[in-house]
């Protein structure tokens, strides 16, 4: 799988000779393409809006896909996009001449959506929601005009996870990040290529190839956020029974209507008895499972 500098993209170029970074590398190649092929995102042809915000899961997400096009199993072009919204203090040419540098087809907008946020967002709540509409406003926006028929964002399993309990604790419903769907007005794809890696993966993936991370300061820094809630929660579980977030995870392709209390997604009204075949006069017991 590893090879010599001339035959790869250079967003490998420099990459740790280690056995457990090829493990590693290996490992979230592996379920990105899983991810890929299980939940159909593949249209021969297609072209993709690569999103970058320029934090690790991006990074990650844009190598991977990149690793997957070398090896012609991502037959998509692909063209990456960061959305500059005007944050003080944004290093602006770091992504610019990163992409340069990797020699990667890119499209970088300016659209100051901060000072919109900070108006209208009241003091002490977070700007994650409006943040995030007006992001993926314009994101949509750059998509259609350069012709992309999906939009591809970097969230991983744990983002996943960490939204479900969001829903549940603060939501009143089960939902979750879905790895594919299509944009309100019907005309967009959206995919989650790293819907199986895990957040730790891409903190190491990202950090062993010493890609120049941006953190986000707009939001990061606000304190008592729900998402920093359900991941401190996560992140105990976790300790206290290793494993925890995989098993969670599998639960959520795994899902029972039968045994769940939603009347929209399974008849509970229309379920019968039926007859045992030798005796008319009991009735089958449905059994538990």
């Amino acid at each position: 799988m590893f090879d010599k500098t001339d035959e790869i993209h250079p967003l490998f170029h420099g990459a740790p000779t280690s056995t457990e970074f090829k493990k590693l590398r290996k490992r979230v190649v592996r379920q990105t393409r899983e991810a890929i092929e299980q939940y159909g995102m593949i249209q021969p042809g297609a072209r993709w809006l690569v999103c970058l915000s320029g934090g690790k899961d991006s990074y990650t997400l844009l190598a991977i896909l990149y690793e997957l096009k070398w090896r012609g199993l991502l037959p998509v072009d692909l063209l990456a996009c960061n959305l500059d919204q005007g944050q003080p203090g944004f290093p602006a040419t770091v992504l610019p001449e990163f992409l340069e540098k990797m020699d990667v087809p890119h499209r970088i907008e300016y659209q100051d959506t901060y000072s919109i946020v900070m108006d209208k967002v009241p003091e002490g709540r977070t700007f994650c929601a409006l943040c995030s509409r007006l992001r993926r406003g314009n994101l949509y926006r750059i998509a259609r005009e350069e012709g992309c028929s999906a939009v591809v964002l970097g969230h991983h399993r744990d983002d996943i996870l960490e939204t479900f309990f969001m829903n549940l604790f603060h939501g009143g419903r089960l939902a979750t990040m879905p790895p594919k769907l299509v944009n309100e007005e019907g005309d967009l794809f959206v995919y989650r290529p790293l819907a199986h890696v895990a957040e730790a993966d891409c903190e190491k993936f990202a950090k062993a190839m010493d890609y120049p991370i941006i953190p986000c300061d707009l939001c990061g820094s606000q304190d008592g956020l729900q998402r920093q809630q359900v991941k401190q929660i996560l992140d105990q579980w976790e300790r206290n029974s290793p494993g925890r977030r995989q098993v969670m995870f599998r639960s959520l392709m795994n899902a029972r209507p039968s045994h769940l209390l939603d009347p929209k997604l399974f008849d509970f009204a229309g379920l019968s008895l039926n007859p045992r075949k030798n005796d008319d006069n009991l009735m089958e017991i449905p059994q538990l499972r």
